[in-house]
């Protein structure tokens, strides 16, 4: 916890308030907001803004473009600020809520006007999403939910520039104990070490595994290094009586199995 400091603000011991202490001729202007909102236009924003709060309560999130929603959710985050230039902006750049709520922060911050409290925003909704989907999953028989395993899967990894490996760790009844990024690599390649693998799954008391990966390019086609990798795990892990059930390997909107590909 942070501590105050209130010999630098300038109390005094009967309690005054600092600004009683502070000479005005001291005290640098405010600097003048970015865009500066006249009295009738804050007016109109408050009043744009509440209608598209009562859309989204009355209607639910279908009735909203998808600015008006990265709009609603910068209304806290920037309370004095206009957002639609801004919501527009993003969806100019990154296509869609879903790609903008997922951007690497560098390339969400060289929006102008977003600044680190719109990003953190968008970042929160994206972290929301992901914990929502995980868990329709989590310490739960996982082959029989594989559509919401693909769902929170393609959540997590769908849009992410450089290829991260996944590991789902499943107890005797399938049900899900631990998802974990084991690694995370280049655009189109990811350093993966099938003893670690299996000495992981060993520490949390895993008896089989499923290994996923993403494809940045967003072909989730698996490569000769996917299929060898692969079978080097399986080999690691049977040996350790350790099951692996699947490979999944996620693209831009679509997945693999290699396990149904026949390459397992």
């Amino acid at each position: 916890m942070r501590h105050k400091n209130h010999t630098a603000i300038g109390f005094s011991e009967a309690g005054l308030l600092p600004e009683l202490l502070v000479d005005p001729a001291a005290v640098p202007p405010a600097d003048p907001p970015a865009h500066p909102v006249t009295r009738p236009a804050r007016a109109a924003e408050h009043g744009h803004r509440a209608r598209l709060r009562g859309r989204l309560l009355r209607a639910g999130p279908d009735a909203l473009a998808d600015h008006e929603m990265i709009e609603i959710v910068l209304f806290l985050a920037l309370p004095r600020r206009d957002t639609k230039p801004i919501a527009r902006a993003l969806i100019a750049r990154f296509g869609s809520f879903a790609a903008a709520i997922a951007a690497p922060l560098p390339d969400l911050l060289a929006v102008d006007g977003l600044g680190e409290a719109g990003a953190a925003a968008l970042k929160t909704i994206q972290a929301a999403a992901q914990r929502l989907s995980r868990a329709e999953i989590i310490y739960r028989p996982v082959l029989s939910n594989w559509d919401n395993l693909m769902d929170y899967l393609t959540a997590i990894l769908a849009r992410e520039k450089i290829e991260q490996f996944r590991i789902l760790f499943m107890d005797n009844r399938n049900r899900l104990i631990a998802d974990e990024a084991q690694s995370r690599g280049t655009v189109n390649h990811t350093p993966v070490y099938p003893r670690e693998v299996v000495k992981r799954a060993l520490d949390l008391h895993a008896t089989s595994i499923i290994l996923v990966h993403n494809h940045p390019s967003g072909d989730p086609s698996p490569s000769r290094e996917d299929i060898d990798m692969t079978q080097e795990i399986k080999r690691a892990a049977h040996a350790l009586s350790i099951v692996l059930h699947d490979h999944v390997i996620i693209g831009n909107g679509q997945w693999i199995s290699l396990r149904r590909m026949g390459l397992l």
